[in-house]
């Protein structure tokens, strides 16, 4: 205590410069321990490999989710700053969920990350790998100071852009049709509905001007286009017509499919349900037809079985016929030889072929996934340890899980084959398990385990899975490099880093209206009616991305019953 008031009284009687001297004195460990402080997290923050992760939708969101980011400096390139719950845009459209509801922002799911982020809202407009390098635009057009271009370097590089709508080269469809991409576009068509309504109800039309206005056609009879077209018919028939009486017999939903069957990526019986259903509903489902053109006014369509062209009137339409390539994925395709694809092929680690340090998942890329013909001779040898020139039982069980692992489409031959394990097809006549076989029948047992290999569909659930899977690779990168966990390399020897990518499939819903809706689940089961829309009630609240969306969501659907659905033109 004395020292210090003697301090205290020098402090008060010396001049400024001592006051200052004295303080830098006392306080000098403080500053220094400070200083070494920022300076070791500078250090360790350039030891870090940086990871440029472009896009924010399922891939980019799950990634990012389930990334260890104290090990890696983040950034994040988007043009949007939220994630979208994309499977529930249908309902957008017509009110039954507001667009707020299935939109969470990006900084609040990665904000309780033990790290840091960094977001910018931007778009990728050129990935270079040759300098490991994207060259970014930002969305902020009407702002010269902030719309100039800018471009990150990066160690990785997880391109998850998604794609965009595919159009065929069809004329007209970009400037007189409606998408149902993003949350934007389910905003744009609930307003345009409702202005359907409105103009149809004006004095001075005629009656046939008034069904124009309220016909609504539908490209694509996918799942996308399927729900669209219930969540349109319940909201005319429990909402629309009670405050639009005049008008209500002069509303016609139609549905065009180029295919003989809508929902054919379903299960048969779930695609016969559903055109049942429309047909009692009174939806026009028109199949086996292509759309040739489309003007502000009609839509011509061409009737595969007789050539003829008709045209359609429309009041609005909604274009769902898949997805198509965007144009910085066309480009990066070019530079790594992957010219004239639809998607970028990575292997099934994930990596885009031709670049070691880019993956790519979600819609924008493709798996090509190796041929097991391609290396059977090399999973021979490698099986045969004497080099006797056969495989005895005792061999063939060593590889038999690496062989499942590394080819997944060996386990799809299996189960349609009904059997369980490799060895159950290398049998003789009789049936009877054989001791040894040479490569001849060892390749004949294999010969159409390829046939089941299989594009993976442009799903949430695909790419939800793939941005998960690539994360939990990088979180182990470091200890697999050492110690491998995946399959033995029949080619060269040794393991690989990581277990291949492997998606399952957890089923697939189809909400068709009036509180129905189908299901496909695991195990070739298959669901149909009320109860199923309960259970897609519970799968589709349980998987919101946070607390927040999933009561806003559930809240929506309780009003909804309650108070119907708003018709507000906002």
């Amino acid at each position: 205590m004395t020292i210090l008031s003697s301090l205290g009284r020098a402090s008060r009687s010396a001049p400024l410069a001592s006051k200052l001297l004295l303080l830098g004195t006392l306080s000098g460990g403080s500053l220094v321990a400070y200083s070494d402080s920022n300076k070791k997290e500078e250090e360790q923050k350039q030891k870090k490999k940086k990871v440029v992760v472009l896009g924010t939708g399922w891939a980019g969101i799950s990634f990012l989710k389930d990334l260890d980011i104290s090990s890696y400096d983040v950034q994040v390139v988007s043009p949007q700053n939220y994630f979208a719950f994309t499977p529930l845009l249908p309902s957008v459209t017509c009110g039954t969920v507001e667009a707020r509801s299935i939109v969470e922002s990006v900084r609040n799911i990665t904000k309780k990350k033990n790290g840091e982020i960094e977001l910018w809202e931007a778009d990728c407009v050129k990935i270079d790998p040759a300098n490991n390098k994207v060259h970014c635009q930002p969305v902020f057009k009407d702002d010269p100071e902030a719309s100039q271009e800018f471009s990150l370097e990066y160690d990785y590089l997880i391109i998850a852009v998604g794609a965009q709508v595919n159009t065929f080269g069809t004329p007209g469809v970009l400037e007189n049709c409606h998408f149902l991409k993003e949350v934007e576009d389910a905003q744009r068509i609930r307003r345009g509905v409702i202005d359907c309504f409105e103009k149809a109800v004006l004095p001075g039309l005629t009656e046939e001007q008034r069904r124009t206005k309220l016909h609504f056609v539908i490209v694509g009879g996918g799942p996308t286009g399927v729900e669209f077209a219930a969540e349109l018919h319940d909201f005319i028939e429990e909402d629309i017509t009670k405050i639009y009486p005049s008008v209500k017999e002069l509303v016609k939903i139609t549905l065009i499919q180029s295919g003989d069957h809508i929902l054919n990526s379903f299960d048969e019986r779930i695609s016969s349900f559903a055109e049942q259903k429309f047909l009692r509903d009174g939806i026009d489902v028109l199949m086996g037809m292509r759309v040739m053109s489309v003007s502000d006014k009609d839509i011509s369509v061409k009737i595969k079985s007789s050539g003829e062209v008709v045209s359609l009137p429309h009041g609005l339409i909604l274009w769902s016929t898949g997805v198509g390539t965007r144009p910085v994925i066309s480009d990066l395709m070019e530079q790594v030889g992957q010219g004239g694809r639809r998607a970028l092929a990575t292997n099934e680690w994930l990596q885009v072929k031709g670049c070691e340090n880019v993956y790519a998942v979600g819609d924008c890329a493709s798996i090509a996934q190796r041929k097991i013909m391609g290396d059977i001779a090399n999973i021979f040898k490698a099986c045969d340890v004497d080099n006797s020139g056969t495989l005895t039982e005792e061999e063939l069980q060593d590889v038999v899980e690496d062989i499942s692992v590394r080819y997944p489409q060996v386990e799809l031959y299996l189960k349609s084959k009904h059997v369980r394990s490799i060895k159950d097809l290398l049998t003789d006549s009789e049936g009877n398990p054989k001791k040894e076989v040479d490569i001849k029948a060892f390749e004949s047992a294999l010969s159409g385990v390829d046939s089941q290999m299989k594009s993976l569909p442009a799903t949430a659930q695909v790419a939800a899975q793939q941005g998960s899977y690539l994360a939990k690779c990088f979180n182990k990168m470091e200890h697999c490099k050492e110690h491998p966990e995946g399959p033995k390399r029949f080619r060269t020897g040794g393991h690989h880093q990581f277990r291949p990518f492997q998606y399952k499939h957890f089923g697939q819903f189809a909400p068709l209206g009036g509180d129905q809706a189908a299901a496909e689940l695991p195990g070739d089961w298959v669901s149909a009616g009320r109860s199923t829309q309960w259970l897609w009630y519970s799968v589709y609240a349980s998987k919101q991305v946070s607390w927040r969306t999933r009561a806003l969501v559930v809240s929506d659907w309780t009003r909804r019953y309650i108070f119907g659905r708003d018709s507000s033109r906002i």
